[in-house]
């Protein structure tokens, strides 16, 4: 089997360099049209299942990459973005200069990450995307041939985290993932492989 994982298309908040989180912020102009040139690039890829984050901004772009196909998007809480509490909608390069600011740490340091007020661990971000991943992936593998997942910057990683078996200090190593970017894993005897990382179609 085929997991397709992608990070939604581009946001008002992402151009304005706002940190998000559970904040529900729909696409932009442009992550509609990247959405788009996606679906257009997966036109001929047959998906048994589809799964998205329920925040409008992953929905959205799983609609728009379905296109006209006949299969039900179904939204699990599972695949929400990490929540970054009372600092989301707070400028990204603002924290970025504060070395003692939570998304500071958690962007370089994320051994060192403790959450702002209402905000949520990596730990808990892991344990959602490794759950997903066990309790409703991997046991699709006999029945589907191609499973695509729509969500988010964070959660994907952290479902590569469990993929790659990295440790929390290595929770961003590799690339980072794109808006639209496209990421495959190979599914075989309940054993992950990544066969494509966060790459952009056209």
């Amino acid at each position: 089997m085929e997991l397709y994982i992608i990070r939604h298309g581009e946001t008002i908040w992402n151009k304005a360099g706002k940190i998000q989180g559970y904040s529900d912020i729909p696409l932009n102009e442009n992550g509609r049209s990247l959405a788009k040139t996606t679906g257009k690039a997966l036109e001929n890829v047959y998906f048994d299942k589809i799964f998205s984050s329920p925040l409008i901004r992953a929905y959205e772009t799983a609609q728009l990459i379905r296109g006209n196909r006949n299969i039900e998007i179904e939204t699990r809480e599972e695949l929400k973005e990490i929540g970054f509490g009372i600092m989301e909608g707070s400028l990204y390069e603002e924290e970025m200069c504060n070395m003692e600011s939570p998304i500071y740490k958690f962007f370089n340091h994320p051994d060192e990450y403790v959450p702002p007020e209402g905000g949520e661990t990596i730990e808990h971000l892991c344990k959602r995307a490794a759950d997903f991943l066990e309790d409703k992936i991997l046991p699709l593998e006999k029945s589907c041939e191609r499973v695509l997942i729509v969500a988010h910057g964070a959660m994907n990683k952290a479902m590569l985290t469990y993929v790659k078996k990295l440790e929390k200090k290595d929770f961003w190593s590799g690339n980072f993932q794109k808006n639209c970017a496209v990421t495959i894993i190979e599914i075989k005897d309940s054993k992950m492989n990544i066969q494509q990382e966060g790459k952009i179609l056209a």
